[in-house]
């Protein structure tokens, strides 16, 4: 049965909704991507990227020149919406973690005037359990005609930044949907591109699945980043300890950073608390342990400063993972942002996947750094970082956070 062409329109045209909808609109589907960024909208109509991914600029020329892509900041009639926008956080009740869904109930009200009856709309964004539902209410509260008559679903994006173009084909996806018809849409939109497993299931259970991958992974990093405080504590080598205890068939301890970033790690176990808040004991304390870990950096720094009269400070990397220029959340940058705000020294940063213009302070050449610092900060293992010579840095004081100069 051949399958079936849509417009779909897709909300939010940042790391998950331009792969999503360029990926969408190669595969023969007429793709609206909007966003409220004119200057990305305007990027993407040219055949352009105004983010950093490996590959995506030609998936996103390709897209746009066989015009089955193009970008917009206003929303149009569609067979399926998508809805990929930010879920930050917010003040709530002196929570400063508490989930703020202002973007998702925007795009859902700036999508409800366009919907008709048999519209399928996809949450993709990582959300707190009830948010495909409360959807449903939104669009219901605005178009009383539609109630019954549309379909809603969870499909929670799976991807890690660096290889997104790849896993959005390759991983398997959930398909939470508020009714069986729901999920029976999504699934057959998702199997135009996705060769991985279609895991079917309800609306909550979507949600719930995504956060707890997350927290999952943040509890054990949280494991691997308090044992770092105990081992240099005991004087003890951390990475050579983190190696002897993996040779065990039943232990596989991460490897310790400078805290936890991202848009998912960093934020969706928090979405777990605000839910539960006395059953998620566990989760709150690992986010508490990565939380910290940034602070006890920048203590190490000063009181490795503490020998110069005036220390000259080389802070290699700013993004939250290695081989990317994405910031969201990154612990490696609020560090330097307190570096550079302390006065304890001269902060000369460097991170050559970042523009100078992303940030609100000076960067250098990786040379320069490694020539004029007194003290060797390492944030970010990227593959620049890892081909340092160690006969250039022999004579500097290193506070290597990811183990790259073990």
């Amino acid at each position: 049965m051949a399958r079936e062409l849509q417009k779909i329109v897709v909300m939010g045209l940042g790391y998950i909704g331009l792969p999503t909808a360029s990926m969408l609109a190669t595969k023969g589907h007429q793709v609206l991507g909007v966003d409220v960024n004119e200057q990305a909208v305007n990027t993407i109509n040219s055949g352009r990227i105004h983010i950093v991914e490996p590959d995506l600029d030609i998936l996103v020329k390709s897209a746009v020149n066989s015009g089955n892509l193009k970008a917009s900041m206003t929303p149009e009639e569609g067979d399926t919406f998508i809805l990929a926008v930010p879920t930050p956080f917010k003040e709530l009740n002196g929570n400063p973690k508490a989930p703020d869904l202002a973007y998702v109930e925007a795009a859902t009200r700036a999508i409800a005037p366009f919907l008709r009856e048999d519209n399928l709309v996809i949450l993709e964004s990582t959300s707190p359990v009830g948010t495909t539902e409360r959807i449903e209410e939104i669009i219901v509260s605005l178009r009383p005609e539609l109630a019954g008559k549309i379909h809603t679903a969870h499909c929670p994006e799976r991807v890690l930044p660096g290889q997104i173009l790849r896993e959005l084909v390759d991983n398997d996806r959930i398909i939470g949907g508020t009714t069986k018809a729901a999920v029976t849409k999504a699934k057959a939109l998702y199997k135009t591109f996705c060769n991985g497993a279609i895991l079917e299931t309800d609306s909550r259970t979507a949600e719930m699945s995504k956060l707890v991958e997350n927290s999952f992974r943040d509890v054990n990093i949280a494991f691997a980043n308090e044992l770092s405080l105990v081992c240099d504590q005991l004087g003890i080598n951390l990475w050579e300890t983190i190696s002897l205890a993996n040779r065990h068939p039943r232990v596989n301890i991460l490897q310790p950073g400078p805290g936890v970033g991202g848009h998912c790690i960093a934020v969706d176990p928090w979405f777990i608390v605000a839910s539960a808040p006395e059953q998620a004991r566990l989760i709150r304390t690992a986010r508490e342990v990565n939380d910290a870990k940034p602070h006890w950096v920048i203590d190490k720094v000063r009181t490795k400063a503490r020998r110069f009269r005036e220390p000259v400070i080389g802070c290699l990397g700013l993004t939250f993972k290695a081989n990317i220029d994405d910031m969201r959340e990154s612990p490696s940058m609020d560090i330097v942002q307190e570096l550079v705000n302390s006065g304890i020294g001269r902060i000369l940063a460097c991170d050559p996947n970042v523009s100078a213009a992303k940030v609100p302070f000076e960067l250098y050449e990786l040379k320069h750094v490694l020539k004029e610092s007194d003290i060797l900060l390492l944030l970010v293992d990227h593959e620049e970082f890892k081909e340092i010579d160690p006969e250039v840095i022999k004579d500097k004081v290193v506070i290597d956070t990811k183990g790259v100069f073990r």
